[in-house]
Parts: structure tokens; sequence; C-alpha cells
């Protein structure tokens, strides 16, 4: 259910997208949008590891301890041992990247390593792994990439159309499409997240896991981060200040949710 709930949303998205070229320029402007998809697409499965690790400066980490949980929650899963790296960010948060098992990476902040116990990391790492091992970083960036296109393709069709724009069209650039690109960009990441708890909590303790959901979520309201808030699904809490109507647009559930979900696991 869980996959044909996500391919729907993509596939959502997708519609919106060649729509959106339709509108503004018929066949021709369908067939971009279908053209600039698949580039987009493609580019985002193949780079979006690299890019992720460089957008954040991310450190090869050498740690035995940790590097010996990763190698049994690989164990577990039955995937690749990710290779590991550390983030220079005092704000305990984690992330897990690639396009699958075999061509991912895990990444943890400074402020984790410092903030959680080993039993607590291990959860977050259990966490991200499973993100790997359901290919969901691939599923997010595409997503995301999607989206975010939407709302481009708009405004390129909009402003290179010299012929009177009419209201309607107006309302369908600036308000529809980029307010329903975001929706489904955002269901994809919060379905994706609850699964991850779910698994996680299968390969570590999920009280544990609930503990450091609790840690990370405390640090990251006190001290929210700045920087691209586009990578804010990729992270096992969101790390960027909020905004209003969080709830809705929330990359993430709940934490309150999450954590009860998982607590309950262990009765």
């Amino acid at each position: 259910m869980a996959i044909l709930r996500t391919a729907l949303l993509l596939g959502t998205l997708t519609a919106i997208f060649l729509l959106v070229g339709y509108i503004f320029a018929g066949i021709a402007g369908a067939t971009i949008a279908l053209v600039l998809a698949l580039l987009l697409n493609f580019v985002s499965y193949w780079y979006s590891d690299s890019f992720v690790l460089k957008l954040y400066k991310a450190k090869k980490y050498e740690n035995k301890k940790i590097q010996a949980i990763i190698e049994k929650i690989a164990k577990k899963a039955e995937i690749p041992v990710p290779p590991l790296y550390i983030v220079d960010m005092k704000v305990p948060n984690a992330f897990a990247t690639g396009r699958s098992p075999k061509h991912s990476a895990v990444a943890v902040t400074k402020g984790l390593m410092d903030t959680l116990t080993d039993e607590e990391i291990e959860g977050v790492l259990a966490h991200e792994m499973s993100h790997i091992k359901n290919r969901d970083t691939l599923v997010s960036t595409m997503a995301a990439t999607i989206a975010g296109a939407i709302s481009w393709l708009a405004y390129a069709f909009y402003f290179s159309n010299n012929e009177e724009k009419s209201p309607l069209s107006f309302v369908f650039l600036f308000i529809l499409a980029p307010f329903a690109a975001m929706l489904i960009q955002l269901a994809v990441s919060r379905s994706r997240e609850y699964g991850a708890d779910k698994t996680g909590a299968m390969m570590a303790d999920p009280l544990k896991l609930a503990d450091a959901l609790e840690k990370i979520s405390a640090s990251a309201k006190s001290m929210p981060i700045a920087g691209n808030s586009s990578t804010a699904h990729l992270f096992i809490i969101n790390p960027f200040r909020a905004g209003a109507l969080t709830g809705l647009f929330s990359t993430h559930p709940s934490t309150e949710s999450r954590v009860k979900i998982l607590r309950a696991m262990k009765k």
C-alpha cells in the first residue's frame, strides 16, 4: 500500500508538471516539460548523494564503535555497509542519501555524537539505514526535484509568453501549481518517515529511537539552523526554523505522533 501511494503521489507530481507546460504552451510545452522531468530525474538519480554531502561539507568519519553499530544494522537489514560521514554541526541530527543500497551514505552531526547515548545513536542509525533499505532517499529526492521544478517551469512559460495573461493563469501559476506540488512532496516525505521509524524499530530498541527523536526535536526547536530548507526531508528531524502552519507544511510527521507509535511497539 505504501509503495502504491508513493507511486501515485510521484505520478501526480509529474502530471502537474506536464499540465503546467500544456496550459502555457500547448503540446510543445507539455513535451518540453516531459523532457525536463526526465532530465531532472536522471540528474537527481545519479548525483543527489554527492550533492547533499558536499552541500553540508560532510567528511568521512572514522569511529570504530559507530562503525560496529552500522555493520550490525546493515547485517540485519541485509544491505551493504554504507560509508559513514560526519557534519560539523552543533545540533544533533542525521541523514541518509544515495540512489540505492549499493550507492548510499549515512551522515551524523557532531552534535548527535555529543548529545545522544550509544543506544540512542543506534536507533537513529537504524532509522536512517531503513531509508536506504527502502530506497526512500531516491524517492524523496526525485519528489523534491519535480516539485521545485513545477514552480520554475510555470514562471518560465508565464513570463516568456507575450500574449495577454488571464487572471486564471495567474492563479494557477502563483498559487495552485506550487501549492499542490508542495503538498504532494511533503506527503511523500511524511509517509516515508513513518515507514523508516517502523523498520528501524525492528532493528534497534524502539524506546531508544523514541528518546533520540525527543532530544533531537528539542534541540531543533531551541537551536534551528540556517540553510537550504529544500533538504529538510533528508534529516531525521527537520533542523530548520519552523514557520506558520507548521503541521500542514512540515516535511515530517509530528515528533509526538512518531514517539507515541514507537513506544506502543514495545508494549
